[in-house]
């Protein structure tokens, strides 16, 4: 990658928590690390004065960046890990002692044992995490032993082996914190109620149990135990700000592919994360341009055999957001919630992110194109016969009928144009009447338009409902434009959009970019106009009083009122202060005119 394409990488980054690797210009990695904020951490590496000679080096090697979001720095961590041992970086760090995350195993085996290992063993026991320190383990495991009473022994507590009598109730049963189930003295059925009370804890599903710590402190404070009071409040608080289980990895998840899809008009972004031994170890996302309109479905149906193919992936099942037609002997799932589900929502955050990205990119390499996504998508979403090119929108503003003014702002290929924008004097209405205003500035505007031969817009937006979309298709109708321009109008109060003799509204995705062109419009004519209302109403209220004396402008009444602040200061003012402001003869004129009024 040229030198170039890597700046315009940098600048396109997400502001998201997430793991980045660079690679040289043969495609070799040199380096994984994480970020709480992947665009700061990436671009500091281009930015500073290194000290250090080797990471210099390393930049200097750097040709491409790639990058997989997560939903924390948590998940950053684990998976920085997990890909750092599968890679083995040059510039990384490698741990030789292959150091693992712990996990909390809740043992298969009658009256489970729950207790913290690195060891992951197939028999059918159950892990929760991984966890970035044993510090969050053993605070959980505290937590759970202080509301639970566990058995810690090894005894294989076979249901005959009991009845034999074969074991005898150790130190922890006398000192309360075992209920002896060696000896028969607690029933399987309640112990496995802890046990699945203790699941929902390592789950993250804290509320029975907060209930508990809640109570548990309020009698220790109504017996005037406070010391005890507060360390139970010190747990809630920990169990309380406790992250559930890593979005990253989970045991239970092998050898599985992952794919999800986001697209637009023109292009599809697929994401791919495969998972191996329950760890993220590959994220790619690749572009596809569309050639006949092909949905999601059938793009998602071509990309997956060529990335498996691309990839070498092997894997007998794969994770998707929908159903899709696949030939190959694997199994196809579509999780519908828990940490499959959440598999497929991080790989479609990746593809949301790459699409993102790509925006961005081409923004800055080829405006022209993401022109042209953005018209042929606003043509879609609104219906139009051709692309809104040219938009202008209109604004009313009044305030209890004073000064009505109204506002013209033009967007060109989706952006202002300042200097078409154009301000009214409301002329031939009396009173607040938004509906006749809206009439008179769109008749004013395109009548101007036709005498002067000038370029009209293929769409014109009035900021209201029926009532201002109807006085501005009159205005057309008598200016024989009607059908010639494209015309709506748009609500405020739900962004409804409303187009002329259709009484249902069209409502767009909150997130879609043509309803945020359509908003960016309404609020720059809405700014415009107050601008313009406020400054008119300002003026008329410096004329009212003070520009009526004769000899004294609008300066002199500026100077005056920033000093005094009012104009009953200033007509209380002495000659000698008005004099330190203006000057002896308009303080004259300014003194003698309201000593005569008086």
């Amino acid at each position: 990658m040229e030198k170039p394409a890597l700046e315009v990488q940098l600048q396109t980054l997400p502001n998201s928590p997430g793991v980045y690797q660079y690679y040289d210009k043969n495609g070799k990695i040199l380096y994984v690390g994480k970020a709480k904020n992947l665009k700061k951490r990436v671009t500091s590496y281009f930015t500073k004065r290194h000290d250090s000679h080797r990471i210099g080096v390393m930049v200097k090697k750097i040709r491409e960046i790639k990058h997989i979001v997560v939903a924390s720095e948590t998940d950053a961590l684990l998976l920085e890990n997990n890909l750092i041992k599968k890679h083995q970086p040059r510039f990384n760090v490698m741990l030789k002692d292959d150091k693992t995350y712990p996990w909390i195993c809740i043992k298969n085996e009658r009256f489970p044992r729950v207790f913290p290992t690195r060891k992951l063993i197939k028999d059918g026991s159950e892990y929760y995490g991984p966890f970035t320190s044993f510090k969050t383990v053993n605070t959980l495991l505290d937590l759970i032993k202080g509301l639970y009473k566990l058995r810690t022994c090894n005894y294989d507590l076979a249901e005959d082996k009991i009845r034999q009598g074969k074991y005898k109730v150790c130190l922890e049963y006398h000192l309360g914190n075992c209920e002896g189930p060696c000896e028969a003295k607690q029933a399987e059925e309640d112990y496995n109620r802890n046990i699945e009370a203790i699941r929902q804890i390592v789950k993250g599903n804290f509320k029975d149990s907060l209930q508990q710590f809640r109570n548990l402190m309020k009698e220790h404070a109504e017996k005037m135990e406070f010391e005890d009071a507060q360390r139970i409040k010190d747990k809630i608080t920990v169990l309380e700000n406790y992250q559930s289980k890593s979005t990253v990895v989970n045991p239970k998840i092998n050898n599985v592919d992952v794919f999800s899809i986001t697209s637009d008009e023109g292009y599809g972004y697929v994401n791919f994360l495969q998972i191996s031994h329950g760890a993220i170890i590959r994220s790619h996302t690749i572009e596809m341009k569309k050639k006949l309109e092909e949905t999601d479905q059938e793009l998602l149906e071509l990309a997956i055999p060529e990335i498996r193919q691309r990839f070498s992936s092997n894997s007998k099942e794969i994770y998707l957001p929908f159903n899709i037609q696949f030939a190959e002997d694997v199994k196809v799932s579509v999780p519908k919630l828990g940490d499959k589900k959440k598999i497929v929502d991080l790989s479609l955050r990746n593809a949301k992110y790459y699409r993102q990205e790509r925006f961005k990119q081409m923004k800055i390499i080829d405006p022209d194109r993401h022109v042209n996504r953005i018209m042929a998508q606003m043509k879609e979403d609104l219906r139009l016969s051709s692309e809104p090119r040219h938009i202008e929108c209109f604004d009313n503003s009044n305030i209890q009928g004073s000064n009505p003014v109204a506002a013209c702002v033009v967007f060109k290929n989706g952006k202002p144009s300042k200097k078409d924008y154009r301000k009214f004097n409301i002329k031939t209405v009396e009173g607040p009447n938004d509906f006749a205003s809206m009439e008179e500035v769109v008749f004013r505007r395109y009548k101007r338009l036709l005498n002067e031969g000038e370029e009209l817009p293929q769409l014109i937006i009035v900021d209201g409902g029926k009532g201002q979309l109807s006085s501005g298709v009159q205005a057309l109708e008598t200016l024989g434009l009607r059908g010639k321009i494209a015309i709506i109008g748009i609500a405020k109060r739900l962004e409804e959009i409303f187009y002329p003799g259709d009484s249902i509204p069209l409502y767009l995705d909150k997130k879609s970019e043509s309803l945020k062109i359509i908003q960016h419009l309404r609020n720059e004519a809405h700014r415009f106009g107050i601008t313009f209302h406020r400054n008119k109403r300002s003026k008329t209220a410096l004329n009212t009083e003070l520009e009526d004396i004769a000899g004294i402008g609008e300066k002199t009444v500026v100077e005056l009122l920033k000093h005094f602040r009012s104009v009953k200061r200033i007509k209380e003012a002495s000659k000698e202060s008005l004099s330190e402001v203006v000057g002896t003869s308009k303080a004259g004129i300014i003194y003698n005119h309201y000593k005569s009024e008086t």
